[in-house]
């Protein structure tokens, strides 16, 4: 779900098409504290433009469909890697995003001043080592190649989950949310790490020099795999997890946008959230955060971050 610039795929895809009555759009646009409020917003003229990386997940049309129903009309873009959804939010070219998680977003906004925050949470998705040569960690032989996301923040929760599978050992004094390949102690390790960009992490496995590969949730159906034959993962349910808590993010002037507001409550409905289940395999962990609180985890990793 944290940084090589690559073409988009460029494709808008549209998703609410039919004209709402004046009555609900001023029902969605009402409530203007300033940040960010527009009137025209969500109309079709004016549609909610959401930055995402694999729209053709399930949950994706289940949200739409609602959000048509309530009147505002959504355009997804759809991005093939996580570098492009965070600077078109800050230009302004997206209202809204929603593909990362916390710690992604810190380095981000560490990086680049990007001034972005979250919103509304929507899952953690463990993060896992999948092979195609090996059944297991155990049987994975000593001194072969394991590929990993070159990206800051997803290397590091990488090298973690080889570390705690025993694959590698990480020096003395390694800050976990900033860890990188420079970090591995490769007298003590196991394996040997290579870094890819995420989306070619998949494609890696089909290299029999590669004996497995750490895999972001989007990147799974490219592999050929199911996450449940993940050899080794990280755990969702621990408070370590908590920058790892996937998110909306949006511009700090227009967080409380109410109409965003409003789009963050639909995609928390059952509905939605059962077809973001199903689209993970089952792995996804639900998690329903207020915005203050991931703004909070969010300041907090970003220190962390800084702090090095």
């Amino acid at each position: 779900m944290s940084r090589t610039r690559r073409r988009f795929r460029g494709s808008l895809v549209a998703t609410a098409v039919a004209a709402a009555t004046a009555l609900v759009l001023a029902a969605c646009s009402s409530g203007d504290s300033g940040s960010g409020g527009d009137a025209t917003k969500g109309s079709a003229s004016d549609p909610v433009k959401i930055g995402v990386v694999g729209s053709d997940g399930d949950q994706w049309k289940v949200f739409t469909d609602l959000a048509e129903k309530q009147g505002i009309h959504v355009k997804l873009v759809d991005f093939s890697d996580y570098q492009q959804p965070n600077p078109a939010t800050s230009s302004g070219e997206l209202d809204l995003n929603q593909f990362q998680h916390i710690l992604f977003l810190a380095d981000y906004n560490n990086n680049s001043d990007g001034g972005l925050v979250p919103i509304g949470s929507t899952a953690i998705y463990p993060l896992a080592l999948y092979s195609k040569q090996y059944k297991s960690v155990d049987e994975i032989p000593a001194g072969s190649q394991i590929a990993i996301p070159n990206d800051g923040t997803n290397q590091a929760r990488a090298l973690g989950v080889l570390a705690s599978a025993g694959l590698v050992t990480l020096k003395d004094g390694t800050q976990s949310l900033s860890a990188a390949p420079a970090d591995v102690d490769t007298s003590k390790s196991k394996v040997k790490v290579t870094s890819v960009a995420a989306n070619q992490t998949a494609r890696s496995l089909q290299d029999k020099s590669v004996a497995g590969a750490v895999v972001n949730n989007d990147y799974i159906k490219d592999t050929g795999l199911e996450p449940t034959d993940a050899i080794a993962q990280d755990d969702p349910s621990s408070d370590a997890a908590k920058p790892y808590i996937n998110i909306w993010a949006t511009r700090a002037k227009d967080k409380d946008n109410p109409v965003y507001a409003k789009l963050v409550k639909l995609a928390q409905t059952a509905e939605v959230e059962d077809a973001l289940k199903k689209n993970s395999g089952g792995t996804a962990v639900i998690v329903h955060e207020t915005p203050a609180n991931l703004q909070k985890y969010l300041t907090d990793v970003e220190g962390q971050l800084k702090q090095g």
